[in-house]
């Protein structure tokens, strides 16, 4: 196959993008596939810029508003690059956040007639909007934390939700602005730090307990995993920076529990319509109940990430993974 991957960006998840595509590309390579590299920023780059940049790495924290704001000034179209991918089986999306994950790349290649990864620009668009996913969730009879979205006072939260709560911004993945808040009096301060992210801010009830995620791949529910984290939130820092956070796969459950939050996931998956593959988070509360706190339709795709975490456990390895993936795409475009 010839295969276009799409990276980079100008979300602040440009860095996790990258890294994705530093492991993407060498492995459909590796099967012999012809792959062009391009940064939806730049351009298509050459051999040179590529070797460099997919070797970069993933800070502690996520590029600057300054350096995007620069990027995104300068940023290519999709139309630009159209030459590019015009004559590729699929394109493989390795992007995350922004317009990569919010579903505007998806209909530009919609309305191109190209096949490509992922879930098409209404899903995509849906699971990036956590308040509507949220409605979606409940609506399907998935336990999801009670919310707010601002503006909001310190006594409505009190009435509502009570303390602590989560401050996130409503359209960001890798927990890009969000805040834990114990008293009405951080609370501006949260909402502005979010605000800084998304003109839409949530805040949502926390529910404290054990991390765990469940990929879906074709229709069926990973094993699922657990992530041990030192602090309260798995945090940009603790999901990048090698040595944050202990993910096991599979988790350490009951069979039944497993079953159940597979269940969960299977039904958050289908609520949002989204595509071939996802992963969807939840917390486990100290009584044993799950609470979904959001779907990827674009989770990470480094060999570490925890969607090719899990399907390692479940004996799929990397390379056929993702090239599992790129098939599947160009089944749905048929």
């Amino acid at each position: 196959m010839k295969i276009a991957v799409l990276f980079g960006g100008t979300s602040e998840e440009r860095d996790v993008s990258i890294a994705s595509a530093a492991q993407v590309i060498p492995a459909l390579r590796g099967l012999g596939h012809d792959v062009v590299a391009i940064d939806t920023a730049t351009g298509r780059l050459p051999p040179n810029v590529e070797q460099k940049m997919l070797t970069s790495g993933v800070g502690p924290e996520p590029p600057s508003r300054t350096a995007l704001a620069g990027m995104r000034e300068s940023a290519l179209t999709l139309t630009t690059n159209a030459s590019d991918i015009r004559d590729v089986d699929v394109v493989f999306l390795a992007l995350h956040g922004g317009a990569g994950e919010d579903g505007r790349v998806q209909a530009v290649l919609d309305l191109a007639g190209l096949a490509y990864t992922g879930s098409n620009h209404i899903a995509s668009a849906t699971a990036m909007d956590k308040d509507l996913s949220k409605r979606l969730f409940r609506a399907a009879g998935v336990p999801t934390a009670d919310w707010l979205m601002a503006p909001v006072l310190a006594h409505d939260v009190s009435e509502t939700l009570g303390w602590p709560v989560v401050v996130k911004p409503n359209k960001q993945g890798s927990t890009v602005g969000l805040s834990i808040v114990r008293q009405a009096t951080d609370l501006s301060d949260a909402l502005a730090l979010a605000d800084r992210f998304d003109s839409e801010v949530m805040v949502e009830r926390f529910i404290p307990g054990r991390e765990l995620t469940v990929g879906i791949l074709d229709g069926e529910a990973l094993p699922v995993g657990e992530i041990i984290i030192k602090g309260e939130v798995f945090d940009y820092e603790a999901k990048y920076q090698k040595g944050a956070a202990q993910e096991v796969f599979p988790a350490e459950l009951p069979a039944q529990a497993a079953a159940d939050v597979q269940r969960l996931a299977m039904r958050a998956h289908a609520a949002l319509k989204l595509g071939m593959y996802s992963r969807i988070d939840f917390r486990m509360d100290p009584n044993g109940k799950f609470w979904c706190l959001e779907a990827n339709s674009l989770p990470g795709m480094t060999s570490g990430s925890l969607l090719p975490q899990a399907a390692r456990a479940a004996g799929i390895d990397f390379p056929k993974l993702v090239e599992r993936i790129c098939r599947a795409a160009l089944v749905a475009r048929r």
